[in-house]
């Protein structure tokens, strides 16, 4: 799987380099600046990229614009952007495109090697990986939205969706059993209005639908 990063902080590119290299990825490039980030991208047409939220010159939102142009050139480019802080107009903007491939992770999440190494994958693959910080602060409920006619069991059971767990991952942090957790998940779809029909992944559309819907507020 190849990846290129973009992240100013050379000890910390480096240190996502050797991980990931240690995982089985191959990294493609590693760049400090948007520039080298897009030029990257556009060469080496990479799995997923890793971009810090803010590069140089200004350090303040060159990476995310960066990643937001590169999926604009190349469609549906899966994306897993790192920040130090929850940058709640920036996750929500990376939303808003309402397509899978995407993830947003605190920093010290890195540190979880395991987790973020999952969170690298599921990204890849066109799923989500959501730090469950910057959910916390996504959620802020409309009374005209879809989502608040969930039930309180049902939001856990979404809100671990956004974080990216499968079936049994849901079960074991809830304590139920698969079946219910399937159920629950049948519940959202239909309360979510995505049928069967819908194109694309319901589960990336629920969980898209759960973020994009509640992030404007």
């Amino acid at each position: 799987m190849q990846v290129v990063i973009a992240e100013d902080n050379v000890l910390l590119a480096g240190g996502l380099e050797l991980l990931l290299t240690a995982k089985g990825f191959q990294i493609c490039a590693v760049t400090g600046d948007a520039p080298g980030l897009l030029a990257a991208i556009d060469e080496h047409r990479p799995d997923v990229t890793i971009v810090d939220v803010r590069l140089p010159p200004t350090f303040r939102d060159e990476g995310i614009r960066a990643a937001l142009e590169a999926r604009r050139r190349h469609d549906g480019l899966p994306v897993l952007v790192l920040s130090q802080y929850v940058e709640r107009e920036y996750a929500g903007e990376l939303l808003s495109d309402g397509r899978g491939g995407i993830g947003y992770l605190l920093k010290d999440r890195i540190g979880r090697v395991g987790e973020f190494v999952n969170a690298v994958r599921r990204v890849a693959a066109g799923g989500t990986a959501m730090d469950p910080e910057v959910i916390a602060q996504l959620l802020v409920r409309r009374v005209d939205d879809p989502i608040s006619t969930l039930t309180p069991r049902e939001h856990q059971v979404l809100a671990l969706m956004a974080e990216g767990h499968d079936n049994t991952a849901i079960g074991e942090r809830l304590a139920i059993t698969h079946n219910a957790v399937h159920k629950h998940i049948g519940n959202i779809f239909a309360k979510l209005d995505l049928s069967p029909d819908d194109r694309g992944h319901r589960r990336v559309l629920a969980v898209l639908t759960y973020l994009n819907r509640n992030q404007s507020q």
